[in-house]
């Protein structure tokens, strides 16, 4: 899938809890494809230097801290809210935009009120509990690309992003 003709996804991070989250949702965001985080609050700055972005993503995608997630919608975006509220859509139900500004709430709060008011869509996961933050996100992202049309699959793909510690195969019967 070339980028030119890639939809440009953006994840904004509502005062994100601690810096595992944030390396993980990093990970995250480099395995779908995500082409910036943007994150709010001071949590995540104070706890930096803990952080477990194991891929070195932020080398390819770039993570910003703003004052106001509103006010750093990307241009064209539609906002998609990730939450736990009521009236919410079920995310199986979600036709996901082609310019999408997902936003995901903190593991210990909640996106705030006048984001919600905001967006263009509001889903949760249907699940019995609530996820963690970088669960929430791989499975918002996962569910994106498994509905496109443009997913790229195959051997190919599988021997570039394995690790390089597994040559395991599938042997025909």
């Amino acid at each position: 899938m070339s980028k030119m003709n890639s939809p440009q996804i953006t994840i904004g991070l509502s005062n994100p809890k601690s810096p595992t989250n944030v390396g993980a949702v990093m990970r995250a965001a480099g395995c779908f494809s995500a082409n910036a985080v943007i994150y709010t609050g001071g949590r995540y700055d104070r706890a930096a230097k803990f952080t477990t972005d194991t891929k070195q993503i932020t080398r390819k995608i770039p993570l910003t801290g703003v004052e106001s997630l509103i006010d750093a919608i990307p241009e064209g975006a539609s906002v998609v809210c990730v939450e736990l509220v009521e009236g919410a859509l079920p995310l199986p139900e979600l036709t996901h935009p082609d310019i999408a500004f997902y936003i995901f709430g903190p593991e210990d709060g909640t996106i705030d009120q006048a984001v919600i008011d905001r967006a263009d869509e509001v889903v949760y996961i249907p699940t019995v509990g609530c996820l963690n933050l970088a669960a929430t996100v791989n499975v918002v992202l996962y569910d994106r690309i498994a509905k496109s049309t443009q997913t790229v699959t195959g051997d190919d793909l599988i021997r570039k992003s394995r690790d390089k510690n597994n040559l395991v195969k599938v042997n025909s019967k």
